[in-house]
C-alpha cells in the first residue's frame, strides 16, 4: 500500500513537472494571455482561492465599498493565472533574457546606496507581483543568501532550486541552521532575502497590525537587526506588458527599533506600501490571519 502511496505521488509529481516545463516554452505574452483565461475561469467557478481573497480584501479593506473590492478581486484572479503561466518561463530562461525584460526600476538610488555601505542588506519581498523576479534579478547584482523552505513535489523542488542557484542565490533551510547563515552573510556585509508576509509558526512571530488588524507577524527580521546593523529595503517586481517594473523603497526607521512591538508594526507598514503599489497584484488568497488573538472572530 505505501509503495501504491508514493509510486502515485511520484507520478503526479513528473506530470506536474512535465505540464511547467512545457509551459516554459510558451512566450511571455501568450502565456500571459492564457493565465488571464484562467483567472477568469476561477472567477466563474468561485473556486477555494476566490473565497479566501475576497474574505482577505474585506478584512483588510472595510473602508472601500464591495464593487471596489471585486475590482480588484477580479484583477488579482487574472494575475494570479499570469504568475501560474509565466514563472516556469522566468525559470528556464537566461539572467539576460530577465534584464531584457526589467523595463523599470524604481527606488534604484536606494539600492545602490545600501550597496556601497559595508552594512549589508536586509531585502524584504512581500508576495507582490512576480517574486521570483525579485530574486532571480538581485542574484546578478550581488551576493544574496534566503532562506528557502523546498515544496512537497520533489521534482519541482530540483528544478526550482536549479534555477535560483544558477542565478548566483545562496538557499538556506527555514530552520536554525538557516537562520545563522543569514546573519553571518549580514556580518560580511552581503544581502540577504525574506519573504516578510508569511504567517510564522506559533512561536516565530507575535501579533502586529496589518491593515489594521492582528496579523501573526515573523520576529526574525526584528532579531536580526538587533544582532547586526544593517541596511532594510522592500522590493517588489510588479507586472507591467511585456515584463516587470522593479520597485524599491525604503522601511520605516522604528524597524531598527530595540522595542520589538515596534519594529513588527513597522514591518507590516513596509509590507501595506509595496501592496498599494498595486492592490490587484498582492497575494490576497493567502490564509494570513489564520491564527487570531484570543477572543477574536475567526476570519475564514
Amino acid at each position: 500500500m505505501a509503495i501504491a502511496v508514493q509510486l502515485k505521488g511520484r507520478l503526479k509529481g513528473r506530470l506536474i513537472l512535465l505540464f511547467l516545463s512545457l509551459i516554459a516554452r510558451v512566450p511571455l505574452y501568450p502565456a500571459r494571455a492564457i493565465g488571464r483565461l484562467l483567472g477568469r475561469l476561477a472567477l466563474k467557478l468561485e473556486v477555494r482561492t476566490c473565497k479566501v481573497a475576497r474574505q482577505n480584501l474585506k478584512h483588510c479593506l472595510p473602508a472601500l465599498d464591495e464593487r471596489s473590492r471585486e475590482d480588484i478581486l477580479h484583477g488579482r484572479m487574472l494575475h494570479i493565472g499570469q504568475t501560474l503561466f509565466e514563472t516556469p518561463r522566468v525559470w528556464n530562461k537566461s539572467a539576460d533574457w530577465l534584464k531584457s525584460h526589467i523595463l523599470d526600476i524604481n527606488g534604484i538610488d536606494f539600492f545602490r546606496e545600501a550597496l556601497l555601505s559595508d552594512k549589508g542588506i536586509v531585502l524584504l519581498v512581500p508576495h507582490q507581483g512576480n517574486w521570483e523576479v525579485v530574486g532571480l534579478w538581485i542574484a546578478k547584482q550581488t551576493a544574496i543568501t534566503s532562506l528557502y523552505e523546498p515544496p512537497k513535489i520533489k521534482d519541482l523542488e530540483e528544478w526550482i532550486k536549479t534555477s535560483r542557484q544558477n542565478s548566483g542565490a545562496k538557499l538556506v533551510p527555514t530552520n536554525s541552521r538557516g537562520v545563522a547563515a543569514l546573519l553571518q552573510a549580514l556580518k560580511r556585509g552581503e544581502t540577504i532575502g525574506i519573504l516578510p508576509d508569511q504567517q510564522p509558526p506559533g512561536n516565530a512571530g507575535v501579533f502586529a497590525p496589518l491593515f489594521k488588524k492582528p496579523a501573526l507577524t515573523m520576529t526574525l527580521v526584528h532579531k536580526l537587526l538587533q544582532r547586526c546593523e544593517a541596511n532594510v529595503l522592500f522590493c517588489a517586481a510588479l507586472r507591467t506588458p511585456g515584463g516587470w517594473s522593479i520597485h524599491f523603497t525604503k522601511s520605516d526607521p522604528a524597524i531598527h527599533s530595540a522595542n520589538q512591538d515596534e519594529s513588527l508594526t513597522a514591518l507590516n507598514r513596509g509590507v501595506e506600501r509595496i501592496a498599494e503599489l498595486e492592490l490587484s497584484q498582492y497575494q490576497w488568497e493567502y490564509k494570513r490571519f489564520r491564527q487570531r488573538p484570543q477572543g477574536f472572530l475567526p476570519v475564514y
